[in-house]
This record gives C-alpha cells, structure tokens and sequence, in this order.
C-alpha cells in the first residue's frame, strides 16, 4: 500500500466548504490502495467551526501537528470584526476605513503568499526528519492557503519527492488578489513563487477546466481536473418540501455575488403577482455581507428573509433537500469563470432545481448543462431570469416543481478519490 502525506490547513473542526475536498478524499483514499497521513496546524485559527465533520475522520489515522502562528490573532485585538471579514474572504465592496485599507495593505505586502508563510520553516524542518524515519511515496499540499506549496517546494529541493500540488483556487489571478493592495515588488513575488511551484511540482491538480487552460500557458507539467463533488448519504431523510416556495442559499454571500438584479425581479413579481407574494420565501444559511442585506431591505424583501446564520454541514444538507429552488450565485467577473462553488455538487445531491447566476463562459454553466439540475443566467439576462423564476413558481402552484439529474455519478466523492488514486499511482511510478 502506498502512502501519501497530504498537508493541508483546512481539517476538522473546520467548517466551510475549504475542508471537505481532503477530508472526503482522505476518507475514501485507503479503499484505492492509498494509506494517507495528514499534517495540519496544531492551533489554527478557524474562521467557521463545524465538529460535525469530525465523523468524516477515518479511525486510525495518523495525523501529524505542528503549532503555527498566525497574524490574525494578534489583530484581531485591534480590529476584531475586520480582522474576521479579511480572513473569511469578506472583502467589501463599500468605501474601506483606514484600518482596513491598513489591514489589506498589510496582509498583501508584508504576508507573501498569505498569513499562514510563518508556518512554512517550521513544517519544512519538521516533515524533513518525519520523511528521514518514515517512508512515504508522495506529498500532496492544498492551497489556498497557498503558503502550503511552499512547504511541498522546500521538502521537493530538500529530499527529491514525489510531489503534487492541488490548486483549490488559482493563486495571483483569483479575484480578491487585486484588493490586496499589492506593490510592484508584491506581485512580481507573488508570481514568481506560484511559477516556481507550478514548475516544480510533479504533476498539478485543479478544480476547473478554466484554471486549467490558465496554467498551461504557466507550466508544461501535468494537469489533472479533479472537480470537488458530493458525498453519498449515510441515509436518506424523508424529509417534506418547504410550503414557501423557497429560493435557499447555502454558504456564504459575499459582497460581490449580491444579485441585486435578481432582487429587483423578485420585487417586481411580489408586486405584480399577489400569489407570488403570498408563496414566496428566501432562506440564507452561512455568513452573509452587510451589504446584500441592505439591498433586500432596499426591495422590501427583508419581510420574506429567514435568515439562519451559519448551520452545521447537517442542518444545511437538510435545507438543500426541503428547498423548492436552490440558488447558485457566483461574481459577475471574468476572473471568476473558473470558480465552481463546491455547494453546486451537494446541490446535485439535494435532486431540487438549481437556478445559477454567474459570467459569461462559467464553468458552473458546463455543469448545470451536462447534468441537467438547473438553470444558468448572466447577470444581464433579466427578462429570461424573470420569465425562468415565474415558471418554476407555477410548477410550483401545479405540485410539479421537479429536477431529472443526469450524469451525476463522476462528481462523486468515491469516484473523484479514484482518479486522484490514478494520479497518484502515475506520479510515483
């Protein structure tokens, strides 16, 4: 059986979506032949706790700490509410105060690659004397944070391993690398270190085609698709259908995926359609910016809000399965056409109509298409939305509001984790 160490930031009780792609691969690893060991930070600074995932955790395991520091801490006795926003990705999109124009400049210029580099040294030093002692025949290291390539560089140069590296997100072309307010001198680092890890690397991972054909034009090493997906249900819930017809979003709703044009449709048809109004229900459940809450409460849908917070990966599986509508909300921006929200493979999951927002030549659209679970618009398509959301309503009133999901099987979690065991049997060859 070969072994395979996977560094990786994000594991339980981290919640949020950037825990579950290692963890689920970690859970299935062993049924391809694969003995995975993790190395995580000992006292990471989480963001979103979720212990639910602790289940997901093969028994006997070996996993592998070592303690980190982290800027965030000490910031946060400053500004702890922006502290929070910057390190969740919260961005706004509002005029920026002083202490948080400081606080982006210097995240961006004095943390290359990110927050978490201090942790580089110490894990290279460490992992150095764990791999002298213990046979292991790949690394793996996931990023964002993308300071974990590093270590996979520095243990490359040290011992000559086999290494992949997987790009959960692009590294200087994902969308929030240009508010970071980076010098000239920052970005070029910035750069030059996602090239040297691209061209260092045995083989790279990604999530999209998009972020696939981008680096191509970086590196001539392999690149593997390997999409994140869903897992199975340990049971199925019998659960009912909401009342409401609701529209449900799950995760977070940053700044600059608020849909204001699909605010401004629902209003029109709340005022336009008394039924409509009578029906209509909107359900959020993760973290959510100020600033799409205002645009609700400019459209006077504030009345029509349920509003739950972060929930557990549980309660928002279950929400997904009683939802009428699942909504799919992605920034309007070219930069962002290789982002492919992991809650779109639940969704498929869920077996409830997905109604998407997103740029023109998204990945999330090949999907949608390709499987059948859905709908896909451009910001700028108000009139097909409008007519779309009014369709799905009368389906709605007739009972007959229903989703016929094809092709599905590949986005698994099972069947994701054998292709990453194929790549990994071809890297160690």
């Amino acid at each position: 059986m070969k072994r395979a160490l996977i560094i990786t930031y994000y594991w339980p009780p981290a919640g949020g979506p950037g825990v579950q792609r290692w963890l689920k691969f970690v859970k299935y690893l062993r049924d391809y032949n694969i003995e995975p060991v993790v190395y995580i930070p000992k006292n990471p600074s989480y963001p979103i706790i979720d212990d639910t995932f602790f289940s997901d955790i093969p028994k006997d395991i070996e996993i592998l700490k070592v303690p980190i520091k982290e800027p965030y801490k000490l910031a946060k006795k400053f500004s702890k509410k922006k502290t929070q926003q910057i390190s969740s990705g919260l961005i706004s999109n509002k005029k920026q105060s002083f202490i948080e124009k400081l606080l982006l400049y210097i995240r961006g210029n004095f943390f290359i690659p990110d927050a978490r580099k201090a942790w580089v040294k110490p894990s290279v030093k460490f992992l150095k004397n764990y791999l002298v002692l213990n046979t292991v025949d790949i690394i793996i290291t996931t990023g964002p944070p993308h300071s974990l390539h590093l270590i996979g560089l520095g243990l490359k140069k040290n011992l000559n391993i086999k290494w992949i590296a997987d790009f959960r997100d692009p590294w200087t072309s994902i969308g929030y690398h240009n508010k970071l307010k980076l010098s000239k001198a920052s970005k070029q680092k910035h750069l030059n270190m996602e090239a040297e890890v691209l061209n260092t690397a045995d083989a790279i991972i990604v999530t999209s085609k998009t972020t696939k054909a981008e680096f191509k034009t970086k590196t001539e090493k392999p690149i593997e698709v390997i999409t994140n997906g869903y897992d199975s249900l340990s049971e199925k819930n019998n659960l009912n259908l909401d009342t409401k017809f609701s529209l449900v979003h799950i995760g977070s709703l940053l700044s600059g995926r608020n849909p204001v044009v699909l605010w401004e449709i629902i209003s029109e048809l709340c005022n336009e359609n008394t039924d409509f109004a009578n029906n209509f229900s909107l359900k959020f459940a993760g973290v959510v910016s100020g600033e799409v809450l205002q645009s609700i409460k400019e459209y006077s849908l504030d009345k029509y809000l349920d509003f739950k917070g972060y929930v557990s990966h549980t309660e928002a599986i279950k929400l997904q399965q009683t939802a009428q509508i699942l909504l799919l909300l992605e920034i309007d921006s070219s930069e962002t056409r290789c982002i492919i929200p992991g809650k779109l493979f639940e969704y498929m999951l869920a077996n409830r109509p997905i109604l998407a927002l997103g740029p023109e030549g998204s990945d999330i659209k090949d999907i949608i298409d390709e499987t059948n679970i859905g709908t896909f618009f451009l910001y700028s398509e108000k009139a097909k939305l409008k007519k779309q959301l009014l369709g799905y309503f009368e389906n709605f009133k007739l009972n007959s509001l229903q989703n016929s999901p094809q092709n599905i099987i590949k986005y698994s979690r099972k069947e994701l984790t054998k292709t990453l065991a194929s790549l990994i049997n071809l890297t160690t060859k």
